[in-house]
């Protein structure tokens, strides 16, 4: 099993000039990224009516899901971290509007105006911290805080993801739950080592009808993970639990022995307390 690329160093570190060009430059790589976004592009579920829409890559590297993006026609704004990554897209002229920036501190797009958003084997990247100053738990906030602001109300967000634990899921998730966000993980081929994909289905809204996940796909597939990583777990659909309300804490009130040993302490002292009456420690009722 090759080493993850999270696990050696951060993004914008790892991939530098020379893998950025190596990455670019591989057929294998092309093709899965390709078959990739077309699936995230058919989870994302947008109106077949020959409109374009703008789209959010996440991720976007040197723009190879962004041409599968602009092959179907549509918009798209690309974001990473990786500066030598971005000059590679540049030079291979990708129709993307491409932007340099750190999801983990927030996307910084205007709210409402992306009619859906696509991320390939980037988001687990916000579980480690690279830095002193990286709080996994406060860049997964900004990232889907910020992701659900920028989405139009009932977009959809496709995250295909590889985490490297089952932790590392149930963060991702929790977090995407506590931003707003309805839907949960369509897993396809989940008995296969080198074919299991893992998507993220969201939706920007309440739980309703349209926000059903998709069933993931099962049986044989040629295509293999760039990182080849194998899951045990069985689960083709996990959906994600509406988040539960905070129970009010009431703060137990002192009783009558405590408040009489109280003032008691306070007499010792040499203060001046009210002598105590049936009154004492009595709670008074909201209306006199």
């Amino acid at each position: 099993m090759t080493s993850r690329p999270e696990l050696q160093a951060p993004p914008e570190i790892f991939y530098n000039d020379v893998e950025a060009r190596k990455y670019t430059s591989s057929s294998r790589i092309i093709e899965i990224q390709a078959k990739i976004t077309d699936r995230a592009l058919e989870l994302l579920a947008l109106p077949d009516d020959g409109v374009p829409r703008l789209l959010l890559d996440i991720g976007c590297g040197s723009g190879l899901s962004g041409e599968t993006l602009s092959e179907h026609g549509h918009q798209w704004i690309g974001l990473d971290i990786s500066q030598s990554m971005l000059n590679v897209a540049l030079e291979r002229e990708t129709d993307g509007d491409l932007l340099l920036g750190d999801m983990g501190q927030g996307l910084g797009i205007r709210p409402g105006v992306v009619d859906g958003a696509i991320s390939i084997s980037a988001v687990q990247w916000l579980c480690n911290a690279d830095k002193s100053s990286h709080n996994p738990r406060l860049r997964l906030k900004a990232f889907f805080e910020s992701l659900y602001k920028c989405l139009a109300r009932g977009a959809r967000a496709v995250l295909q993801v590889y985490p490297e634990n089952v932790h590392q899921r149930e963060l991702i998730l929790g977090f995407a739950m506590r931003a707003g966000f309805a839907g949960g993980v369509v897993v396809d081929y989940p008995h296969s080592a080198r074919s299991r994909k893992e998507y993220l289905v969201l939706t920007c809204g309440p739980p309703s009808i349209s926000t059903t996940v998709p069933k993931g796909k099962d049986g044989d597939c040629e295509s293999c993970s760039d990182d080849d990583i194998a899951e045990d777990d069985e689960n083709q659909t996990v959906r994600m639990a509406a988040p539960r309300k905070r129970q009010k804490i009431t703060k137990r009130s002192k009783g009558r022995e405590w408040v009489l040993k109280k003032k008691e302490q306070m007499r010792r002292k040499g203060n001046i307390v009210p002598p105590d009456s049936k009154y004492t420690a009595r709670k008074r009722k909201a209306r006199f």
